[in-house]
This record gives C-alpha cells, sequence and structure tokens, in this order.
C-alpha cells in the first residue's frame, strides 16, 4: 500500500531559516511542497522518510536564498495491482460504490465489479446484491459508511497541471464590448481527480465486512 520512492528536487530555504538546522529547514520546505499532493504516475505523497544526500548550496544574484539539490525518500501510498485493501462507503452512484479511506477518496468500484447479481435502488441511492439463498433472493445493502474489503484491479493517473489558455480562444479576437468569459456550461465542469483507483468486489470474501462476519 505504502512505499518509498527515491526522489531528487532543488530546495529554496529564506534568509529568515538559515539559523535553523539545514535538514530541519529542508524537511519542511519539502513536505510543505508535496505532502498530500498526487505526483504523475508516482502516487499519493504522505510524509518525507528521510534525506540521503545534500550537495552543495548556492545563493544567486538577486535572490538571498540558499538553493540546495536534495536527494530524499519520501512515503507514498500506491497500493499494487491486486493489492486488498479495507475502505469504507462514501457514497453510492449510477457509476458504482465510491470508497474512501480516510486519506485518499477516490476510489471507485463500477457496477461489473459488484457482486452479482446487483442492482441500483434508485430511491435509496444505494447498490445493492441480489443474494440467492434456498429460501429466495436477500437484498443486502451497500450503505454509506460501511467497511467494505475490495481488490485493485486499475489505477488512472491524469495530468491536471495548468495549461494555456485553448487555441480557440485567441485566434479570434472579441469585438468591443463582447465578454470573453468562458461559457457557463464550461466554467462549471468537473474537475477530474489526478489519481483514481480502480477496484472490485466479485470475488469470495470481497465486499461489506457484514457480509461475511454474519
Amino acid at each position: 500500500m505504502f512505499v518509498l520512492v527515491e526522489m531528487v528536487d532543488t530546495v529554496r530555504i529564506p534568509p529568515w531559516n538559515f539559523q535553523r538546522q539545514l535538514n530541519d529547514a529542508i524537511a519542511e520546505e519539502l513536505n510543505k511542497k508535496l505532502a498530500n499532493k498526487v505526483v504523475y504516475n508516482v502516487g499519493l505523497c504522505i510524509c518525507l522518510y528521510d534525506i540521503t544526500k545534500l550537495e552543495d548550496s548556492y545563493i544567486f544574484p538577486g535572490d538571498g536564498a540558499s538553493h540546495t539539490k536534495v536527494h530524499f525518500r519520501y512515503v507514498v501510498f500506491h497500493p499494487f495491482l491486486d493489492e486488498i485493501l479495507l475502505g469504507k462507503i462514501k457514497y453510492c452512484s449510477q457509476e458504482g460504490v465510491h470508497v474512501t479511506m480516510g486519506f485518499f477518496d477516490d476510489i471507485l468500484i463500477p457496477p461489473e465489479s459488484l457482486q452479482q447479481p446487483a442492482k441500483f435502488d434508485e430511491a435509496e441511492q444505494v447498490w445493492l446484491w441480489e443474494y440467492e439463498t434456498d429460501e429466495g433472493a436477500h437484498d443486502l445493502y451497500m450503505d454509506q459508511g460501511e467497511e467494505i474489503r475490495f481488490r485493485v484491479t486499475d489505477e488512472v493517473f491524469v495530468d491536471t497541471s495548468p495549461t494555456g489558455p485553448a487555441a480557440a480562444a485567441t485566434d479570434t479576437p472579441a469585438q468591443p464590448g463582447q465578454s470573453t468569459a468562458p461559457p457557463p456550461e464550461d466554467s462549471g465542469e468537473k474537475k477530474e481527480a489526478p489519481y483514481t483507483l480502480i477496484g472490485t468486489i466479485c470475488d469470495p470474501g470481497l465486499g461489506l465486512l457484514s457480509w461475511w462476519n454474519s
């Protein structure tokens, strides 16, 4: 679930932190920059583990801060494929069951990966497993807040780096008095998660813990 990733970065230490130990100041700056951030194709950064090497520090003309190239290891949340994880149901939608682990919320179990046969209850806005027994079918609801065990089947990284204005906007200059603001539907566009895990519960022993404890 958690891995150590070796990284290299140049850390800027402002002059008012020169009285501090260099390692402490660098550790604080690295955590400010990386903690709780997603690094593309790496995972969700949690905290600094250790600093393995410090190179020479430099002060450049016009900038009183020191700049130090740092080699370090960082704790990163990046589960391997087929790893079994435990979380809680955050909510359900037509897209599937959305799961949270407390510190990470972008986990989706799509409808085809639920225990089958599965059905979405529009009124309750929950998915349910129509469990067949000798006495007939029983509806096992996947309620919000329930603990759920799932297996990681895929991961999706999305580059959410800032991009420049659309080319079409620069090709046609705005007329005098014409608004240059984007249309309302564009400004309200859904923000994509930079890192999403896709899971499944369609294996024996997976799903709500209450299903298998009782």
